[in-house]
């Protein structure tokens, strides 16, 4: 894979490793008046360390809500401590990907690793939150996008976060489920909700300002901070205009030789349907409707029976 800059220095959070709570790196604030209980989350992955600048600095800053509960977590501590500026790829997880375990059957079963000691002692504060929000970040790079699940409320609390401009529901992955799809926020009929915002490429460091934004306005839709607090942070200029991108397919490569027709960073639209995207192998991977989204390719680091790229339809918010 070429080389990518290193634009970002992952911050120094031993501070952060005693807490309230009596979890280490998990901080709660009560603000003692009637609102939601919010949780902001970094490093499900230990490379994609935008989200530990924000929450790092939100806890430097003494950052307090107005109303309800806050929750800053750091989650797979141990694989962040390894993240090393001359191999920045190793440093993803452990022993398993740390958000492919959140289902009740997975986190009560007898299996061990490292992400899955941690799942577990996270466990209580993603079940305590009525929302959350998961800041990740892209081993490619691509425009930033928020992922809102397939419910209608997530694509509801999306739009009212107002950013990126990508917003993309999707089923989540088939080798295991994500913190956001967790319990109620996978549920239809709960009101509990959940976001992840995959703020561009992990070490870039527009990443950063987009993980920043993206709090503050999620803070500020849930009434968690005062509005004159957020407008302090918030961007002042107009957000693009969002689009709903709604994946329908997920394309998995099934052969070594994978590889796209043409150089893709995201969010491409290819035009017709039939036009040639990939070859996996020797067979022709085509678009398979008309004006076809492609979602987070990864051109550079595609594994077999891992996924290459989703693709997507845009739909009217």
């Amino acid at each position: 894979m070429p080389p990518i800059a290193i634009e970002l220095k992952a911050p120094d959070i031993a501070r952060h490793r005693e807490s309230n709570t009596g979890t280490d790196w998990i901080h709660t604030f009560e603000s003692g008046k009637p609102g939601p209980h919010v949780l902001v989350n970094a490093l499900t992955h230990g490379n994609e360390i935008c989200g530990a600048i924000v929450v790092d600095r939100l806890l430097r800053e003494g950052v307090r809500p107005a109303r309800g509960t806050l929750t800053l977590a750091f989650a797979n501590v141990e694989a962040f401590l390894r993240f090393d500026s001359r191999n920045p790829y190793a440093t993803r997880f452990i022993d398993e990907d740390f958000n492919r375990l959140w289902t009740r059957e997975v986190l009560d079963s007898d299996r061990d690793s490292a992400e899955l000691r941690r799942a577990r002692a996270l466990r209580p504060f993603v079940e305590a939150a009525d929302f959350l929000l998961d800041i990740h970040s892209m081993l490619e790079p691509s425009p930033p996008v928020m992922i809102c699940g397939p419910l209608e409320k997530g694509i509801r609390l999306a739009y009212g976060v107002g950013v990126p401009e990508h917003v993309v529901s999707d089923t989540g992955h088939a080798n295991g489920t994500r913190m956001r799809d967790f319990g109620g926020f996978g549920d239809p009929a709960s009101p509990r909700n959940a976001l992840l915002v995959e703020c561009g490429q992990h070490w870039e460091r527009d990443a950063e300002r987009v993980a920043w934004q993206t709090v503050w306005r999620f803070l500020r839709h849930l009434g968690t901070m005062d509005e004159a607090s957020a407008a302090r942070e918030i961007d002042p200029r107009p957000a693009a205009a969002q689009k709903l991108i709604r994946v329908t397919d997920a394309v998995i490569a099934n052969s070594p030789a994978f590889r796209f027709a043409r150089s893709f960073t995201g969010m491409e639209v290819v035009p017709r349907r039939g036009d040639l995207i990939a070859w996996d192998g020797e067979e022709p991977v085509r678009a398979p409707y008309d004006n076809c989204v492609l979602v987070m390719p990864v051109p550079n680091n595609v594994k077999m029976g891992l996924t290459a790229v989703r693709l997507g339809r845009i739909e009217s918010p």
